[in-house]
């Protein structure tokens, strides 16, 4: 029966309080074996007096329905409030325990997905552009088709999961994330890994939109700023689980085997594979956890809400040694439904941290080249070379009937040289060059010296035999370098853990938009030190300092996002935000490396702008702390 817009079980219920609790919490009536105050479900249209097709009940409900279209937004909107009060009591009647932590770790891994997959193509790149002999264009492509997907997969699911639900719309999104990260492991071809990449973004895109989302609506006010910053910090464990993989898995170039020259599977595969474990445990923990009940109360489903909220508060007290307390809920607000066009604003900055990866590599390859030896016109016969050759360049030189056998070329240049009856067997070379250089009656067996390293040359009476076709895989000269890049990454993702731990601790103690300021203002000024920052080590530092701090700011923007749009357009909200966010990542992927070796002064104003326009805007936005959510 429905009465000023309060749904009630039976005929006790308009004996209840005001608030719509029963005074009764325990007790059983042993003539109809219900207990008093459990909800008695809704009557349906079909359940009372003419409901028959055709009967004046049919009109009337019909009746109903056109004057529930045509409500107004400030009837609707009356509503909303009366239900998020009497939501914020319901929640406090169900506690905050086992339920919640149980919530809390499976959406974790959801979370926990999303930070893996922006370190998953960082560090496959130095492997994977060998392995399919990716150009420099291709290279940047695949960092930026990413987040590209994320952007799209933020604003498609976030505004998905305000139509069919939060875990509906997490299963699919993490299916799908699922689904193409494994695929991507195993296609060989650049195009098919790159389209895989790219869904496998789209994928993921939903997690942080619907995970905030949805777990604030199980969150009682004075719980919700903290435990939502808790949170956060399974980002950085997707961030640190990376590295590690990477760090334990990538390195071992043995892990690999091929058949034939078509088809070759390389660890670097088995670590893009490893990646898709948190997304697929995620998706198998979460069919053990209901929908959100303000999402079912928001569209109607009152009875599929109220059993959710039952589960909870029996959860809990179970968990907490008292199992005969019984869940006195029975009235529930509704709210009448109607279509509505959803408009939203937001604010973000992003894009600085992407930088900072460029710049160290920039710093490592001038360090590198400062060791760089020169030679010029040199005139070298009848020798063999039988070693490595690395971080060489040689100009104008004449080299006759030497023999370059069973060795491998690093980062080697040769330029306007002549090479005269000379002989090249088993050769396997990176970042090597033979520039404006001439060969005379020289022959190449089984190297990798024809067409990719042969620049302007030209080739008199000289001989190509068994030639090694495509990309050489062989990256036991950088070991140790990528053992440092992984540990880099290790560093500036734990970086962000005092971070983390400060803005749960203080969330709800000196509120959202303090937070949010105070942090921006603070990683601004931040911003500037990397004037300094000229060493590899310094870059580091800067870094980890950056990321330590800058992280109170998004989680005060995460909490205040689910805070301070409605549920009705919670997720549509915050995937929208997010998407910008991985929109300024595009960008600033795009922007940023044009300036790496050139200056730093602009993405370090531009940086530092941003976080000084956002501190300045959070100043504008309302304090949602001490409010029950809308």
């Amino acid at each position: 029966i429905q009465d000023g817009g309060y749904y009630r079980g039976d005929s006790q219920a308009a004996n209840d309080d005001e608030g719509g609790h029963s005074d009764s919490t325990e007790g059983h009536d042993e003539d109809d074996e219900i207990y008093e105050g459990e909800y008695q479900g809704i009557p349906r249209a079909d359940s009372g007096k003419g409901s028959l097709a055709g009967g004046p009940g049919s009109v009337g409900a019909g009746a109903q329905q056109f004057r529930d279209i045509g409500v107004s937004e400030a009837e609707r909107r009356k509503d909303q409030e009366e239900l998020a009060q009497q939501y914020e009591t319901i929640l406090q009647e169900c506690g905050h325990g086992k339920f919640q932590w149980s919530l809390y770790f499976v959406l974790g891994l959801a979370l926990m997905a999303d930070g893996v997959e922006i370190f998953v193509v960082g560090f496959v790149l130095p492997s994977a552009e060998k392995d399919m002999c990716l150009s420099e264009p291709n290279k940047s492509m695949l960092g930026l088709i990413v987040y590209f997907g994320m952007m799209v997969g933020a604003f498609l699911w976030g505004a998905l999961a305000d139509r069919i639900g939060r875990r509906q719309s997490l299963l699919i999104s993490l299916s799908i994330n699922s689904i193409f990260s494994f695929f991507s492991s195993f296609v060989q071809g650049y195009s098919t890994f790159l389209f895989c990449r790219l869904l496998s973004g789209v994928g993921i895109g939903g997690s942080i939109p619907i995970v905030f989302s949805y777990y604030s609506e199980f969150l009682s006010q004075e719980k919700r700023g903290e435990h939502l910053s808790w949170l956060c910090m399974f980002w950085m464990i997707g961030g640190i689980y990376a590295s590690a993989m990477a760090w334990a898995i990538i390195p071992h170039y043995g892990w690999s085997f091929q058949m034939g020259s078509a088809y070759q599977f390389h660890s670097w595969r088995v670590f893009v594979l490893v990646c898709a474990f948190p997304s697929v445990a995620a998706i198998a923990a979460l069919n053990a956890m209901p929908e959100s009940p303000r999402f079912y109360l928001e569209n109607g489903k009152h009875d599929e809400g109220w059993m959710v909220l039952k589960q909870v508060h029996d959860t809990n007290m179970r968990a907490k040694g008292y199992p005969e307390r019984v869940f006195s809920v029975t009235t529930i607000k509704t709210v009448k439904q109607m279509d509505e066009l959803v408009d939203v604003g937001t604010d973000t900055y992003y894009g600085l941290t992407v930088w900072f990866p460029d710049m160290i590599k920039y710093i490592q390859k001038q360090e590198y080249e400062s060791r760089t030896k020169t030679f010029t016109k040199e005139r070298v016969e009848h020798v063999t070379f039988n070693f490595t050759l690395e971080n060489q360049v040689h100009r104008q030189g004449y080299y006759f009937n030497d023999k370059f056998l069973n060795l491998k070329m690093k980062s080697m240049v040769f330029e306007d040289s002549v090479f005269e009856e000379c002989y090249f067997e088993d050769i396997t070379s990176t970042h090597t060059f033979f520039r404006n250089c001439t060969f005379i009656a020289s022959l190449f067996y089984n190297t990798d010296l024809f067409k990719y390293r042969l620049v302007n040359c030209k080739l008199v009476n000289s001989t190509f035999l068994h030639n090694k076709e495509g990309c050489m895989l062989d990256f036991s000269d950088d070991f140790n370098n990528a053992y440092m890049i992984y540990f880099v990454n290790f560093l500036g993702t734990l970086a962000v853990l005092p971070g983390n731990i400060v803005s749960a601790l203080l969330m709800d103690k000196i509120g959202r938009l303090r937070m949010l300021a105070g942090s921006s203002v603070i990683s601004c000024v931040s911003c500037f030190f990397l004037m300094f920052g000229n060493t590899e080590s310094g870059m580091i530092a800067l870094l980890c300092l950056f990321g330590g701090i800058s992280i109170a700011s998004w989680n005060a923007l995460d909490v205040i996002t689910v805070e301070l749009y409605p549920s009705d357009k919670r997720t549509t909200a915050f995937g929208f935000l997010n998407a910008l966010c991985k929109l300024a990542a595009v960008l600033g992927i795009s922007i940023f490396q044009s300036f790496v070796g050139i200056t730093k002064a602009i993405p370090i104003l531009f940086a530092a702008g941003a976080l000084a326009a956002g501190s300045f805007l959070a100043t504008k936005l309302p304090e949602t702390r001490g409010q029950v959510l809308q």
